[in-house]
């Protein structure tokens, strides 16, 4: 499958930059175990700067700390570890000593469209799939901040930034207010959304985002590195260090430099902060921003000409994803099983809200508008054949 070329949008899939594939291939080589900074300085230096970066570029508390993991899953699991030792540890608990058994139970709320990724974080940590609270979504599958049940007691509330199928984002400022009023930790799940903070014409959708307390994204989707580059933030460093760090004899001691190590799952583990670093030193901020909005502007016009040739696109198309029908269930599965078929462009399935939909996700630096002309064409001329 060709995801690393410009007319993929099957899933939220980035396409490598070149340089980040140059930078993979030399951290390759250098093959450092990235665990500590006494055994791998230069690989820890680099971790530590494309931090800093990320945390100016995304609008983030300077103090914040950070971890380079898999994907989001592992990013969701991180943040929402340290956010299982914040609350438990206000309660009076030490949770990774002392483990769950006999702990005060934590209430967790959740949207109705969260990601699936995020239940299976939920699942690992032993805060449990089914036991959440589940709040009701709008129309686009943003969590309505005037839902938000009652509680009592330890509470983490997990927020969305960019709706797998709308892009939609929740609205960040009234839930936080709400949950820090109550005493409620936030998390933000933004496997490719927390991008938009990155971008002046995108940060309104972000708006009040920054005040949550962890943060979750993929690098390999919308920076367009190699997979696998999860990032996790965490407003309060120490209670992610907390969660995550280990000692032993025959590690080397602890030193004033940032062990990585000391804030992610893993201790062995390869050097993925190099290929963000080598991404965010080549492209800027300023490269970052173009990147997003010429995703969104290729979004915009698949929309726009797809609902000019009479198909119904589902949703507000406000960030990179666009949701479109070309009849009923059965013409709109049959058009995307031909499109695959015929090999211009990917696009994949979804359920949504009631609805069998084609879904567009536009997350590569290597899509052109020449991408977008060929793979309408092959679109709209399928759609044809198909409800013909």
């Amino acid at each position: 499958m060709a995801t690393a070329g410009g007319r993929y949008f099957g899933f939220v899939t980035g396409a490598a930059l070149p340089v980040t594939v140059a930078s993979n291939w030399l951290a390759t080589a250098w093959d450092q175990n990235s665990a500590h900074h006494t055994s791998a300085p230069a690989t820890a230096v680099l971790e530590r700067t494309a931090l800093r970066w990320l945390l100016e570029l995304l609008g983030l508390p300077a103090s914040s700390g950070g971890a380079f993991v898999t994907g989001a899953t592992m990013a969701n699991f991180s943040a929402l570890a340290a956010a299982r030792h914040a609350v438990l540890q206000h309660a009076g608990w030490h949770v990774e000593a002392d483990g769950l058994f006999g702990a005060p139970p934590i209430t967790v709320l959740v949207g109705e469209e969260a990601h699936p990724t995020l239940m299976k974080s939920l699942g690992m940590l032993g805060l449990g799939r089914s036991r959440v609270l589940r709040v009701p979504v709008d129309g686009q599958g943003r969590m309505r901040a005037d839902r938000l049940p009652a509680w009592s007691g330890p509470c983490i509330v997990c927020t969305q930034a960019g709706n797998v199928n709308t892009g939609a984002f929740d609205p960040f400022a009234a839930i936080i207010d709400e949950a820090h009023a109550r005493g409620a930790w936030v998390h933000v799940d933004g496997a490719f959304g927390l991008w938009a903070a990155a971008s002046a014409a995108l940060a309104p959708l972000v708006a009040g985002m920054a005040r949550a307390d962890s943060w979750a994204t993929d690098a390999h989707k919308w920076l367009n590195v190699p997979y696998d580059s999860g990032l996790a933030f965490v407003r309060d460093a120490g209670a992610l260090r907390s969660a995550m760090a280990i000692s032993a004899d025959y590690l080397p001691p602890q030193s004033e430099s940032r062990n990585p190590s000391d804030y992610t799952p893993e201790l062995s583990r390869r050097a993925r902060g190099v290929d963000v670093w080598a991404a965010l030193r080549t492209l800027g901020a300023s490269g970052v921003a173009e990147m997003l909005e010429r995703c969104c502007r290729h979004a915009r016009r698949f929309a726009s000409e797809l609902r000019s040739a009479g198909c119904t696109v589902l949703n507000e198309v406000v960030l990179n994803q666009v949701l479109v029908s070309f009849g009923d269930a059965d013409t709109t599965r049959r058009v995307i099983a031909e499109l695959q078929a015929d090999g211009t462009c990917w696009c994949g399935p979804t359920q949504w809200q009631g609805h069998t939909a084609m879904r567009i996700s536009v997350c590569s630096w290597a899509t052109s508008d020449e991408d977008v002309s060929r793979s309408l064409d092959a679109m709209l001329r399928i759609a044809a054949r198909c409800r013909g």
